[in-house]
């Protein structure tokens, strides 16, 4: 006698489909929850799987009931082997794989799981024989009668059960192939379905904080003044928070020359009588003066080491810039072409 699995119907499909989604929505949900430092939705993740717990309850209900009407059966059976497993308390979990002889059918095997005092355990000896009880449709679940009526007493004590084979051993049907791939779609479903009502917030990039990329020092004098960085001018926006900074000290706007070098700022100021072309330095691109510097390297061979510096002065009709690299070679210089 061995337990056939039957196709799951579409109830425990259903109920496959039902615990996979719960499953995957709730391991998405604490995740996101996480992630996104939300309270509400960790909480979800939380009662989600009570409420379908709750419900798989109320919803077996029925199902239980009837299984409760059944009328066990009782039946001799023969103690095959046993194995106790650990315990911290009086009770040991005892396995025993039985032949069980219903009498009127051929005898099988079921392995059952008993919780015995420790005192008991003599009790449950190999070839011992024992009266057992079990729902008709589900052998498996056989359990131990610990104390029989005295006509069962009397026959456990001289009945002789033959072993059954090992081919007989029945088992709780699995759920099969059907029911585990109803489970991984509601997983994955359930998964995406918060992944995807939060993936904007999940996967969006992160908004990129535009730290300084240096200390800068503003020193001024009658005529001039200078901006040192412990950077590089060159880092993305170190020029302007330079020129920021120099602003913020100074009238910027009467600049008769500047040089730009790797680590400072030199402004010359136009006298105030003087009748020379000047310059509003807060005017002047200086965002695309890496740009040229790093032309001017490129496309110049002038030797190693180098060295480069950019001019800026107002001729009469507009202001020019120009990159200059100096090495061993000899020098060379860029302009930087109007817009």
């Amino acid at each position: 006698m061995s337990a056939v699995p039957a196709p799951p119907g579409p109830a425990a499909l259903a109920r496959g489909f039902a615990t996979g989604g719960v499953t995957g929505a709730t391991l998405s949900a604490f995740v996101a929850g996480i992630i996104l430092e939300r309270v509400p939705l960790i909480l979800i993740a939380w009662g989600l799987p009570l409420g379908y717990g709750l419900l798989l309850f109320l919803a077996g209900l029925p199902r239980r009931a009837r299984e409760e009407s059944v009328v066990p059966r009782l039946a001799l059976a023969r103690i095959e082997g046993r194995h106790a497993g650990g315990t911290e308390t009086g009770d040991v979990p005892l396995t025993l794989m039985l032949t069980i002889a219903p009498g009127d059918a051929p005898s099988f095997r079921t392995e059952i799981t008993e919780h015995v005092n420790l005192v008991d355990l003599p009790r449950y000896r190999t070839g011992d024989v024992l009266v057992v009880a079990y729902p008709p449709d589900r052998p498996w679940r056989a359990r131990v009668v610990p104390e029989p009526a005295a006509e069962w007493r009397r026959r456990a004590a001289g009945a002789v059960v033959e072993p059954a084979p090992e081919s007989t051993l029945v088992h709780e049907p699995p759920e099969g192939w059907a029911f585990a791939v109803a489970v991984l779609i509601g997983l994955v479903l359930g998964a995406a379905v918060v992944l995807g009502r939060f993936h904007g917030e999940l996967f969006a990039p992160e908004p990129a904080v535009e730290e300084p990329s240096s200390s800068t020092s503003t020193t001024s004098s009658a005529g001039s003044a200078t901006v040192t960085v412990t950077g590089s001018l060159l880092d993305a926006g170190a020029l302007r928070r330079a020129v920021d900074a120099l602003a913020g000290t100074t009238d910027v706007s009467q600049v008769l020359t500047a040089v730009v070098q790797d680590h400072r700022l030199s402004v010359v100021f136009a006298p105030t009588d003087a009748p020379v072309p000047r310059f509003d330095l807060r005017e002047v691109p200086v965002d695309r003066i890496p740009d040229l510097v790093r032309q001017a390297t490129s496309t110049h061979d002038v030797g190693a080491p180098r060295t480069w510096q950019v001019t800026i002065v107002r001729l009469p009709a507009e202001s020019t810039v120009r990159a200059t690299v100096t090495g061993p070679g000899g020098s060379a210089s860029v302009v930087l072409p109007p817009r």
